[in-house]
């Protein structure tokens, strides 16, 4: 088919066995079904070959994590558009289409979302992805109707079909022929802020990513790692400096830097004075797994392109949030570029 619909899992029997009959009752007749199991050690694929038949499993023989296990399982898989979604999301009718029919429009979409809503509290925006993300020019991802924890709900305000910096990959519309052409998801991410890092190879390439808010979609969030979690602040603070390094141009790369060093030594103290002992040493930790890895990481820069690209921040919301008490996007008093 023209499109294919991966749901990436491990572990996730309860979010099949919940999410899945929606995913193929709204899903079946436009696009191909799969799921891709990560190596799951519950009876996630007896289950799947026992109770839907007709859904095709890639089984994948090591977790390598979520870029991984999308790069191994996508290689089997033939479409034109590939939708990686999360296993703990609702889908609603028409969700697939007016995706499809943006990105067709124009050949130079390569990747896309749809509006991202909470499944707990159906009004409000859900945490990964929301309404588009963007990206402030010292490298912190935020989101229409989300800027950290502040989530607003959704009155109709980000209604606008517009261009975005980044698409979450909790549900991410993706055109296969690019992500196979430049390498997909970078696994070194593992997992966490590998979709910015694409979407943002991808603007470099002058190619757009796209939000299409007459999709919607209900998430639940934090399947994998709880929110609330020590390894998440260490992939969070790792990852980010790496997408950074490798997709930044050249003179802003001593500034950002700079400035981060600063803004990660702050929140390194908060954790600790908060109690938060194992996120002090995570973001320490993530801090030192950089530097060790910085040779890797610099072969990757030099094999890609980079230059100023639009829809980012150029104001700095960190300051914007917590110190002038902006917690909404709409908010934001600084121009994007």
């Amino acid at each position: 088919m023209k499109v294919a619909v991966v749901i990436l899992n491990w572990n996730g029997k309860k979010f099949l066995e919940q999410f899945l009959p929606a995913v193929i009752k709204h899903s079946s007749a436009i696009a191909e079904i799969i799921v891709a199991d990560n190596a799951s050690t519950d009876d996630s694929v007896v289950f799947l070959q026992s109770h839907f038949p007709e859904i095709r499993v890639i089984v994948n023989q090591t977790n390598g994590g979520f870029a991984k296990g999308y790069n191994d399982a996508l290689k089997l898989v033939e479409a034109e558009y590939y939708i990686l979604l999360n296993s703990d999301i609702e889908v609603t009718p028409q969700w697939i289409e007016p995706v499809i029919k943006l990105m067709d429009s124009d050949k130079n979409i390569a990747a896309c979302q749809p509006k991202i809503r909470s499944f707990y509290e159906k009004e409000k925006f859900e945490y990964a992805g929301a309404a588009g993300g963007f990206i402030d020019k010292y490298g912190y991802p935020f989101c229409q109707g989300r800027l950290f924890l502040s989530l607003e709900n959704d009155k109709g305000q980000y209604d606008e079909t517009k261009e975005i910096f980044w698409a979450t990959g909790a549900c991410l519309f993706v055109r296969a022929e690019l992500y196979n052409k430049y390498g997909g998801l970078d696994e070194d991410f593992f997992a966490h802020m590998e979709e910015i890092d694409f979407c943002w190879r991808m603007k470099n390439l002058n190619y757009k990513i796209m939000y299409c808010p007459e999709s919607v979609v209900y998430h639940i969030g934090g399947g994998t790692l709880p929110k609330s979690s020590a390894q998440k602040t260490y992939l969070n603070f790792r990852n980010n400096f790496t997408l950074l390094y490798k997709n930044l141009p050249k003179k802003r790369i001593l500034p950002v830097f700079a400035f981060r060093l600063i803004l990660d030594g702050i929140a390194a103290m908060k954790f600790l004075m908060d109690g938060g002992f194992k996120d002090f040493l995570a973001v320490t930790r993530a801090h030192f797994s950089f530097y060790r890895r910085f040779g890797k990481i610099r072969k990757k820069r030099k094999m890609l392109t980079q230059k100023k690209v639009g829809q980012i921040y150029h104001g700095n919301i960190v300051i914007d949030y917590h110190l002038l008490r902006r917690k909404k996007f709409n908010d934001l008093r600084k121009k994007f570029y």
